[in-house]
């Protein structure tokens, strides 16, 4: 069986399970490991069954959880080689620094990155390092209660003085050059997003293609030609522009987001479905929609005119991906 299991698609964390003959990858863990696996067994995808984590890129709503749900299941991660670097360098102050100060100084960074270009905002890496640092404590490991002894206190100490980016194994691969992951073809491929090195994919397996195309600021041609032929398109339709230009962000935020690197609006998505997309999908998925500067009716309207349309794309279905609960399993 083929499967496709969007868990969270968002500003508050992206992941999604592809599972295809005995093989099952989890794409991007943006999501505390707690939080992942609470919402995989919602979808009746069982977390000990995942062979592989593969990642887009580096933001936190795409990798706050990678770490340790990759050490929990003992299972590889799959990053371009700048992207791993990029995750190195984002986790490897806290080495360096104890809980207090490490602590203090992502409150302050997450409020500092909204209000300036990079900030991950509603459109982005809106971060969770706290969920992050509470997967690192044993009171996320074991679910244990906060105890202020002093063999409780030595415990937390050394569990965050650990090196936060130990991986049981690492691979690198590159964009434009597929690979294999078990039984699971896997074609990636360069995205316009301002992170180190961000890539889509297509993951191929019994004959069925699946295409994860979000945080992209336009569709460039080597996009479109990886769209092409897919039976399952996850595109991104992040936003509604009046709702960003009049919305509550910082001037520097709306550009970066309307940029060439940042997200794929509404219109955009359905410029793109109307005027160009070859219609062969059976699924189509609206992903990453904006909490603030979005609404599903809008998203769902705009790429609805745009396959209505069009005779040829009336069989498509039309799916949104929500944030906070899983997406029902699509299955071939």
């Amino acid at each position: 069986m083929v499967r496709f299991t969007v868990l969270a698609s968002g500003s508050k964390g992206n992941s999604t399970v592809v599972t295809g003959g005995k093989t099952r990858i989890l794409v991007d863990a943006g999501l505390s490991c707690r939080e992942l696996f609470r919402r995989m067994k919602l979808a009746d995808e069982d977390p000990a069954t995942l062979d592989a984590i593969i990642v887009t890129h580096e933001h936190s709503d795409h990798v706050a959880g990678l770490a340790v749900t990759a050490r929990k299941l003992g299972i590889p991660v799959y990053f371009t080689e700048p992207t791993h670097r990029a995750w190195v360098r984002w986790l490897s102050p806290r080495k360096q620094m104890t809980y207090a100060q490490w602590l203090e100084q992502c409150r302050q960074q997450a409020a500092a990155r909204m209000a300036e270009a990079d900030a991950p905002s509603a459109d982005d890496c809106d971060p969770e390092e706290i969920e992050i640092l509470a997967d690192l404590t044993a009171k996320q490991e074991d679910g244990s209660a906060t105890d202020s002894t002093p063999a409780q206190k030595k415990k937390k100490k050394s569990e965050v003085e650990r090196d936060p980016t130990a991986l049981p194994a690492v691979h690198y691969f590159q964009a434009g050059k597929p690979l294999q992951i078990g039984d699971i073809s896997v074609s990636p491929f360069t995205i316009p997003h301002d992170a180190t090195d961000p890539v889509g994919f297509v993951f191929q397996a019994e004959g069925v293609r699946m295409a994860l195309a979000t945080d992209l600021g336009y569709i460039p041609p080597n996009v479109k030609a990886q769209l092409k032929s897919v039976d399952l398109l996850l595109l991104e339709s992040n936003h509604d522009l009046e709702m960003l230009r009049d919305g509550p962000y910082p001037w520097s935020v709306k550009q970066r987001v309307l940029s060439r690197v940042g997200h794929l609006s509404n219109e955009a998505c359905a410029t793109y479905l109307e005027a160009e997309y070859d219609g062969q999908a059976t699924y189509i998925v609206l992903g990453h929609l904006s909490e603030s500067n979005n609404l599903p009716e809008l998203a769902r309207i705009s790429a609805e005119r745009a396959l209505n349309g069009r005779a040829s794309l009336l069989a498509n279905r039309l799916l949104l991906a929500p944030q906070d609960e899983p997406l029902t399993s699509i299955c071939f």
